[in-house]
């Protein structure tokens, strides 16, 4: 009988080392090694020996698909962020915090396709069937046709499907309460999460049946396991929210067959997830027009223009070293525009507490907010309420100039939609409507915007 080969597994990044350790030298995390039996390997089993490989059919690009490659759920926003419907044989891995809507997400998703004629497997490592059919009856779901199973061995879920028709969809509630024979580690552990993937990746091309997984997050908010795994996978989407706010934005983080920035906004309701067809208008539903501080900043997540309020309090520290407290922005990007503001504008702020937040909850994170930030720190430092109807997007270079940004049409459009009439731009922005009732206002440094923003004023067009 071969001796059972141990190795130690780093539970946060998947390093592995040939002895204990308390830190990990990879990814810097305490007491996440944990020993696991590997004997097995990660693609067979124990009794498996080596064999000779078979050559495989070589095959050209071109060709015809038998079926539709993409399946639509209906759920425009679910589809946007999959890059217009599920690819036929891919992998899914979505992640979140725990309660933030997951399985509700996956359950509507998996009844709206259910209604389109299409087969759905619905496996629950961590809720009985009863607890799941529960949960359908809540969110009006039990009046489909989805087939449920409670099963955590990966072996016996592949077997259970390989027994009738080839479903469409399956959906693995989580990845993380699967266990393999191929692997003798418990559940969740490193070794088990990479083989179990694996096996239903492998499961996926070979079928054509397209695959959801259900991923647990650290408490940075990640992915749990080796990122090898979200390599493996197709797609990665993180389902996020804040915990006072009603919305849920599913966001795309990798996407093989669609773009790779896209976003889905929904809703929390006693009664499930509702689609939110507008998201500008949800994160502008409670603006104070009249207050200094606040800037209608004109962002893009991925193909779909949002707006949203930058809120910017600066007020007098009493502290040698003042505050700088940034909610939904970058905190390294705030430094750098405090930083030109000071050195070209003549803005001191060395003195005075910094407060930034986006409103609503929301995390920006392209660097077209420069403008629209640096405009709520003036107005907030000088007192002077900024315009209620213009909008605000550019970036900042660190010589104070103001560089054009991508989409600028798309932006503009989307503000002109909801009533906005002014703009304050960089000066060569491209593809800018001519036409309409909204009137570009384009500056080329931070200084001239600066200037009319604490006299009350606009800069000049040109």
């Amino acid at each position: 009988m071969a001796k059972p080969k141990l190795s130690f597994i780093c539970q946060n990044c998947g390093a592995v080392t040939t002895r204990w350790q308390g830190k990990c030298d990879a990814c810097g995390e305490w007491n996440t090694i944990v020993e696991e039996n590997t004997s097995g390997g990660i693609g067979g089993g124990p009794q498996r020996g080596r064999r000779k490989g078979s050559p495989s059919a070589l095959l050209p690009l071109s060709g015809e698909m038998e079926e539709a490659p993409r399946i639509v759920s209906g759920i425009d926003e679910f589809d946007r962020a999959t890059g217009g419907g599920i690819v036929r044989g891919s992998a899914l891995l979505i992640g979140g915090d725990p309660g933030i809507g997951k399985s509700t997400l996956l359950m509507q998703a998996a009844a709206a396709l259910s209604r389109g004629g299409n087969s759905v497997v619905y496996v629950s490592g961590e809720e009985a069937v009863a607890q799941v059919r529960l949960r359908a009856q809540r969110l009006k779901a039990a009046d489909t046709s989805v087939q449920l199973m409670a099963e955590t061995n990966v072996e016996d879920i592949l077997a259970t499907l390989a027994e009738s028709r080839r479903p469409d969809l399956v959906i693995i509630d989580s990845i993380q309460t699967l266990w393999s024979d191929m692997a003798e580690s418990a559940p969740g552990t490193v070794t088990q999460v990479r083989t179990g993937v694996q096996a239903l990746v492998r499961y996926a091309k070979a079928s054509g049946a397209a695959v959801i997984l259900v991923g647990h997050v650290t408490k940075d908010g990640q992915i749990a396991g080796p990122r090898v795994v979200e390599h493996m996978v197709d797609a990665v989407l993180y389902f996020e929210g804040e915990g006072g706010h009603h919305y849920r934005i599913l966001r795309t983080v990798k996407n093989r067959f669609g773009p790779t920035d896209e976003i889905g906004v929904f809703e929390m309701s006693d009664i499930g997830l509702r689609e939110v067809r507008n998201p500008s208008e949800l994160f502008l539903g409670e603006r104070n027009e009249k207050a200094p501080g606040a800037a209608v900043f004109a962002g893009m997540e991925g193909t779909r223009p949002v707006l949203v309020e930058i809120q910017a309090l600066v007020a007098p520290s009493a502290l040698g070293t003042p505050r700088r407290a940034v909610v939904g922005w970058d905190q390294p990007r705030l430094a750098m525009v405090l930083a030109v503001l000071e050195a070209h504008c003549g803005v001191r702020l060395g003195q005075h507490d910094v407060y930034l937040n986006v409103a609503g909850g929301f995390r920006i994170s392209e660097p077209a907010a420069d403008l629209a930030v640096a405009a709520a720190l003036v107005s907030s430092l000088s007192g002077a309420a900024l315009p209620s109807d213009c909008v605000y997007f550019g970036e900042v270079s660190l010589s104070g100039a103001v560089r054009p940004v991508a989409h600028a049409g798309q932006r503009l459009k989307e503000a002109e939609k909801l009533g906005f009439r002014q703009s304050v731009l960089p000066a060569a922005s491209a593809d800018l409507p001519r036409s309409g009732e909204m009137v570009p206002h384009e500056v080329e440094t931070l200084p001239d915007l600066v200037g009319r923003v604490a006299s009350g004023g606009l800069p000049s067009d040109g």
